[in-house]
C-alpha cells in the first residue's frame, strides 16, 4: 500500500482508529467476560462486540482498493487479497476434512484465526511482490 496516494492516506486514517477501538473493544469485553460472568443477551453482546472493529476493518481495506486510482496498485492489492482468500480457504477446507476424518478434534477457537491468517498471507503476498520487483530492478 502506498501511502503516497490520496487512497493510502485515506486507508491509514480510517484503519488506525479502527485498530485502536478493536484492541480497547477487545480488552474490555474480555475483562467483563471474565470478570461480570454474563449470560443471555449479555454475553452474545460482549462476545460479538470486537468483531464489529475487524468487520470494520475488512471495509477499510474494502474502500482503499475501491478509491485507489494507481491501477498497478490496485491490481497487486486485489491479487495479494486473493492470494490471502486462497490461502484460508486452502487451510479451512483441510481443517474440515482433518475434523470429519476424526484425524483431529475439532477446536472451538480455531475460527478466531479466520481474519488473522487471511491478513498474513496477504502480507507475505505482499512481501513476496515487493521483493521480486526489486530483484527485477522495478521495485520502488
Amino acid at each position: 500500500m502506498k501511502t503516497s496516494t490520496v487512497a493510502g492516506r485515506r486507508y491509514l486514517k480510517r484503519f488506525v482508529p479502527t485498530m485502536i477501538a478493536y484492541v480497547v473493544v477487545l480488552f474490555a469485553c474480555v475483562w467483563a467476560l471474565k470478570e461480570l460472568h454474563p449470560t443471555g443477551v449479555a454475553l452474545v453482546t460482549l462476545s460479538v462486540l470486537p468483531a464489529l472493529p475487524v468487520i470494520g476493518v475488512i471495509v477499510v481495506m474494502g474502500l482503499y482498493l475501491l478509491e485507489e486510482t494507481d491501477e498497478f496498485q490496485r491490481q497487486r492489492i486485489a491479487a495479494c487479497m486473493l492470494f490471502g482468500t486462497g490461502v484460508l480457504l486452502a487451510a479451512v477446507t483441510i481443517y474440515g476434512f482433518l475434523t470429519n476424518g476424526g484425524a483431529i478434534q475439532p477446536d472451538p477457537d480455531i475460527a478466531i484465526w479466520g481474519f488473522p491468517l487471511w491478513c498474513g498471507a496477504w502480507g507475505i503476498a505482499q512481501c513476496v511482490l515487493t521483493w521480486r520487483d526489486r530483484l527485477a530492478g522495478d521495485g520502488e
